[in-house]
């Protein structure tokens, strides 16, 4: 069975899952979307308004942000993978509660030892708590690190501030920009 497939039957179950209380107030379980056979994998926390009305990852203001960004890389949404740490959007776009991360944690784990990326991309602090706990985003971001992962293995993460950051804040659209712009660089020097 190809990754694609295999994300796609992947897909199908997560569509099935009622494990949290999400679910009950959600639309629509957004499981993630892109090229399974990717090197990068983007991560961010979880669907807002317009993802739950359309059932895809960051396609509201902060995925226009995302898509302008990937430009400046060379690179095209159906390039890479992109999914969030809980499947269902939080009522009135709360922060995620640990329990229902945790509740969608075997689903993004999954969709990580089916892709096999290179390189994670964590889009803001949620889902860098996930894999990095403990850290500080106004310290990692624009950094790449290793860490292994129970049940994962040793994978290399490279943090950044959230698109919708730079949406409430004007002042991060440049840092952002310049972190994303070494993107190219950090997964070129994985590959080494």
């Amino acid at each position: 069975m190809t990754k694609k497939e295999q994300l796609e039957q992947l897909n199908k179950k997560m569509l099935a899952c009622s494990k949290c209380v999400l679910r009950k107030t959600c639309r629509v379980v957004v499981s993630g979307e892109g090229n399974a056979e990717t090197e990068i994998m983007f991560i961010g926390e979880g669907p807002g308004q317009k993802e739950d009305e359309l059932g895809r990852p960051f396609v509201g203001s902060a995925g226009k942000f995302l898509d302008e960004m990937l430009g400046e890389i060379k690179t095209k949404r159906e390039d890479i993978y992109i999914a969030n740490v809980v499947k269902c959007r939080p009522p009135e776009n709360r922060d995620p509660f640990p329990e229902e991360a945790i509740a969608c944690w075997p689903w993004l784990q999954e969709q990580i030892k089916i892709i096999n990326p290179k390189l994670i991309v964590l889009l803001g602090r949620h889902s860098m708590e996930r894999f990095l706990p403990g850290q500080k985003i106004s310290q990692i971001h624009g950094k790449a690190l290793r860490k292994d992962i129970p049940g994962l293995g040793s994978l290399v993460f490279y943090a950044l501030y959230h698109p919708a950051a730079a949406l409430y804040n004007g002042g991060m659209r440049g840092v952002l920009i310049e972190d994303f712009k070494k993107i190219p660089k950090v997964l070129k020097a994985i590959k080494k």
